[in-house]
């Protein structure tokens, strides 16, 4: 017989449950830590100090654009003309700071097109990190997103 004989008639009266016990709990211990990073999105980091180091505070380039009848474009809160005059200062932004961010805030009312174009506007300025800016409102219930509460309307 291929595969040897079996000689005794005892039953296998015990289970080596061992190494499968240590396989959970190095699973555990993964799932234990990994949870831990994932709660807390913030990690805590204590940075080091520098005599010769500098404060970078990012500078953001504000586009707000307003619904009809008025179409109000603002930048950093100065009302301009029309929204083709966002591109010489989007220009001159990049220019004294090439790290710059621009994020527009369009009314939900604004046209599509236009927010496409004030887009457009601030990438031939070579602004190349856009945001768009919004209101959080609550999550719908069953949407499986944190803070969903099961009776919460939006």
């Amino acid at each position: 017989m291929a595969g040897g004989t079996q000689e005794s008639d005892d039953a296998i009266v015990g289970i080596n449950v061992t190494p499968l016990v240590d396989i959970f709990l190095v699973v555990l211990i993964i799932f234990m830590v990994t949870s831990n990073i994932i709660a807390n999105r913030n990690m805590p980091l204590d940075l080091p100090k520098a005599a010769t180091g500098t404060d970078q505070i990012q500078t953001v380039f504000s586009v707000t654009l307003g619904p009809a009848p008025g179409n109000v474009v603002e930048v950093d809160g100065k009302a301009l003309a029309a929204d083709d005059a966002v591109f010489p200062l989007a220009q001159a932004a990049h220019k004294a700071n090439p790290e710059m961010r621009a994020v527009i805030k369009a009314d939900s009312a604004v046209p599509h097109g236009r927010v496409i174009h004030v887009l457009d506007l601030l990438k031939q300025a070579q602004i190349s990190k856009i945001a768009f800016a919004n209101s959080p409102v609550a999550p719908m219930p069953g949407s499986g997103l944190p803070g969903a509460a099961p009776g919460a309307t939006p």
